[in-house]
């Protein structure tokens, strides 16, 4: 998945843990109200207490009467806060944006870098996205957040929702992930095929000789996924080169440092040093397939890692009170154009200001 950088440093306040979601009153002399008329511009960013540690979050917004989007990353270990501005900074007009670095990722693993001892779970950092909700409510004083997850966080987006759909508006997964039954070996056997039409002798001899999944060693993982985005490569429209140039604030050896580390600790964390990471406990199904809130999946024609046959067969199975499935030409896993402006579309859809 492409690697993503960082954020600028506009202010840094301690907050204070929830408890059931309650936040603790904070120091009198600080300001903790950026909606103070309705229609306030806000732009924020730094470490809020959640889940037990300091995680760094970012709130952009040209008005506190927009409506909310909280993007849950994909990855693991991919924020997309260092390239937010010039992915999705046009939304900034129409909904106040929330980027979060999860737990293990980014600024919030520069932050703990002890953490590298820890083993992450997926219901873990589903509470951890839940909380950051509640916090985003409190902080604008909203009722519910829009949900927009992609790839990995297409797995939390389902959890979060699941736990606690009273905070949701609508959700929308991109890249959907379903189970560790279904994807990696789907996955697996549509590259081998597309690589036999090819004649690419290099391609099968490397897919041959991995095998199908499940597999024990986390390199195999990676061969794939530079299989998958070879063969997605020749379908799909690449996103605009500048989406991902690194801003000045997150091209700093420190910020690169940060980011790169924690993306090898959650790669490691989701594969699983024998197959045992949190990849192997993907079970969406098994969550239940009725859902209280309004749920839209973007799929790429052309994805090898969620592939849309397996994203749709779980489309098909869920009820929810309005469903909507899109399936991109021209678009692989990771993001382009035509994937962010779907996104957009069906959280305008939804979307209503408070």
């Amino acid at each position: 998945m492409t690697r993503l950088p960082l954020a600028a440093l506009l202010w840094l306040l301690p907050f204070c843990a929830f408890a059931d979601f309650a936040p603790a009153p904070p120091p009198p002399n600080l300001n903790l109200a950026p909606c103070r008329t309705a229609t306030a511009a806000v732009h924020e960013q730094g470490f809020v207490m959640i889940g037990g540690i300091e995680q760094w979050v970012t709130i952009q917004g040209a008005s506190c009467a927009n409506p909310v989007v909280l993007f849950v990353h994909g990855g693991p270990g991919n924020p997309l806060t260092p390239f937010a501005d010039a992915v999705y900074g046009a939304w900034e007009k129409d909904f106040t944006l929330v980027q979060w670095d999860q737990r293990g990722a980014g600024r919030t693993f520069g932050r703990h870098p002890q953490a590298a001892d820890a083993t992450l779970t997926i219901e873990q950092m589903a509470q951890d996205g839940v909380e950051v909700a509640a916090y985003v409510t409190q902080r604008l004083g909203k009722q519910k957040v829009l949900l927009l997850g992609g790839s990995w966080g297409s797995i939390l987006g389902v959890h979060m929702i699941k736990a606690r759909p009273a905070l949701f508006t609508a959700y929308v997964g991109a890249g959907q992930l379903v189970s560790y039954r279904d994807n990696p070996l789907a996955s697996y056997q549509k590259t081998l095929a597309l690589a036999r039409a090819a004649n690419d002798a290099k391609t099968l001899e490397t897919l041959e000789a991995l095998g199908p999944p499940p597999w024990t060693n986390p390199r195999a993982f990676g061969v794939l996924r530079r299989a998958t985005r070879l063969y997605e490569a020749k379908k799909s429209t690449p996103a605009p080169a500048d989406w991902w140039t690194l801003p000045a604030e997150y091209a700093t050896a420190e910020r690169q440092a940060e980011y790169e580390a924690g993306e090898d600790y959650s790669y490691l964390q989701f594969v699983g040093l024998t197959g045992e990471g949190m990849l192997s406990k993907l079970n969406l199904p098994k969550l239940g397939l009725k859902f209280d809130v309004p749920v839209f999946i973007i799929e790429g024609e052309e994805d090898l890692v969620s592939t849309p046959e397996v994203a749709k067969a779980y489309f098909d199975a869920i009820s929810a009170p309005r469903k909507e499935f899109v399936l991109l030409p021209k678009a692989g896993h990771d993001p382009n154009a035509a994937t962010i402006a779907a996104e957009y579309r069906l959280l305008r859809s939804v979307a209503t200001p408070e």
